[in-house]
């Protein structure tokens, strides 16, 4: 009889909780037996683990072989725990002897040639070791992987990674004959390049707002034609948004790892999501048996762009509605529970009736007043109410498309919110997008003049309290980017006109 124990890791959410693989043979009729609410990723680990010990030249053990991944009410998901199962078997069985399995930990799925796959959500693993090691990492241990997975965990630092191709690399450096060498290539660092806003002609009223939404961390609606640049506009958002710091660059590249799709060369990018109209409910905010992230996650730190916004199902609209207020996203199911960041920025555009031609100068619009009110019907009033700016977006004029260029770049703009957004950070820790009614009170009361004019708009665009709020953040990142510590009358009027928007 003999025993293995070996350390791991498994997801749920951004957190990485330790599992413990411990491999048990006994005497008895061969078996294979895998217990710990494995799933079936999880259980196919059998033939893998069997084929690559096999062709690895080693000898798969005819006993019985059970294999606890504790603690056993969590459940655990994908072929992660292949190299620790298959490490296991091969100590249990006395094939190889290692001394140093305390100090490790194992993630790695297992081809059937015994080469070392990678493995989604390293970043997440990496963190939570760092975690538990403390302040001085010196109790950190080292953290096995596959080679592929290395360029991604190294962005963490203060843990020793120790990439392999395949297990005999990993069998060799446990017995001491090769040890790993330390994976210690630091990721270079990429110039994020983005659209330029200079790019769109015309539309000097939408780049406006465009600044401003991206001074405060506020959420658009543009509604315009078709052709009229509204995708223009919104693909031009990260681009305008400061640099990004080291913590939410982490943040975004350890959500994407989760769902598989980090790459390297998107380091220290804005992230810019934008789901088509079709998408489910799960996909945008997430889910699944499995909780995976979903959109508005994978757009952490960056933006959600949701084009012909009233084509969505009204239902994934509605979900939203929670993660713009609270950054994150619960998703619960009857056996698993999972938390992702959801702090993303809203910018949706959609055309002002079916046809998309009301308003337009040619007249080419033939829809009913009851068509155009169904049609902006399928966006409720809470969704409505939880955006910061609606601006209508005209068509460009034949004057502007054939003039030639001469906006402001994104550079130039970015700067002014860069300025702006280090003063929000310097007088609240944050953006003003986020601040509550107390911090709005605060930082954001206007002077006599703009309280009176506010006072008169809330009457006679019955607006609620919730718009009330927005109207004062949206003041307050108005007056940011003047420079002007007091809210007056004039930034105060501009955010009434953005919100009143879709209105008129």
């Amino acid at each position: 009889m003999a025993l293995a124990v070996l350390r791991s890791r498994a997801l749920a959410g951004l957190a990485a909780p330790e599992v413990t693989v411990e491999v048990h043979l006994a005497a008895g009729l061969p078996s294979f037996t895998l217990v710990g609410l494995p799933d079936t990723e999880v259980k196919e680990a059998r033939d893998r683990v069997r084929a690559a010990i096999q062709n690895c030249g080693f000898e798969f053990p005819q006993r019985r072989i059970t294999v606890n991944l504790a603690p056993a009410d969590l459940p655990k998901e994908s072929g992660r725990f292949d190299l620790p199962i298959a490490l296991g078997i091969l100590i249990a069985s006395g094939q190889i002897k290692a001394a140093t399995l305390d100090s490790h930990e194992f993630v790695g799925e297992l081809a059937l040639s015994g080469e070392l796959r990678a493995v989604r959500g390293t970043l997440a693993m990496c963190a939570a070791i760092r975690h538990e090691a403390g302040p001085q990492h010196n109790t950190a241990r080292a953290f096995v992987l596959p080679l592929e997975s290395a360029p991604e965990a190294a962005l963490i630092d203060g843990i020793s990674i120790l990439p392999a191709k395949n297990l005999l690399q990993v069998c060799a450096h446990l017995t001491g004959r090769e040890l790993l060498a330390p994976f210690a290539v630091a990721p270079a660092p990429t110039l994020a390049r983005y659209p330029d806003l200079a790019e769109v002609k015309g539309q000097a009223q939408a780049k406006r707002a465009l600044e401003v939404a991206a001074a405060g961390g506020h959420s658009l609606l543009m509604s315009g034609p078709p052709g009229a640049g509204k995708s223009m506009l919104a693909q031009r958002l990260p681009g305008l948004l400061p640099p990004m710091t080291a913590a939410e660059a982490l943040e975004s590249a350890a959500v994407h790892s989760l769902a598989g799709s980090f790459k390297l060369a998107h380091w220290n990018q804005r992230p810019f999501r934008a789901p088509h109209h079709s998408a489910s409910q799960a996909a945008l905010v997430g889910g699944g048996g499995t909780p995976r992230p979903g959109e508005i996650s994978l757009a952490h730190n960056g933006t959600l762009f949701l084009d012909e916004l009233p084509e969505f199902q009204r239902g994934v609209l509605e979900a939203l509605r929670e993660p713009l207020e609270t950054g994150q996203i619960n998703i619960a199911r009857a056996a698993r529970r999972a938390e992702f960041p959801a702090r993303f920025q809203l910018v949706a555009a959609m055309n002002p009736c079916p046809c998309g031609w009301l308003g337009h100068a040619a007249g080419k619009c033939r829809c009913t007043p009851d068509q155009v009110t169904r049609y902006r019907g399928k966006l409720s009033g809470p969704l409505l109410d939880r955006i910061d700016l609606m601006l209508d977006v005209p068509a460009v004029a034949e004057a502007d498309l054939s003039a030639r260029g001469d906006g402001e770049s994104s550079a130039t703009v970015r700067s002014r919110v860069t300025a702006a957004r280090a003063v929000q950070i310097e007088r609240q820790g944050k953006p003003n997008a986020r601040l509550s009614p107390d911090e709005i009170d605060l930082h954001a009361r206007p002077d006599e003049a703009g309280a009176q004019l506010l006072k008169q708009a809330m009457a006679r665009l019955a607006l609620t309290a919730r718009a009330y709020h927005r109207i004062l953040k949206v003041a307050r990142s108005i007056a940011d980017l003047a420079g002007i510590q007091q809210i007056n009358s004039a930034h105060v009027a501009e955010a009434i006109h953005y919100r009143r928007g879709l209105a008129d």
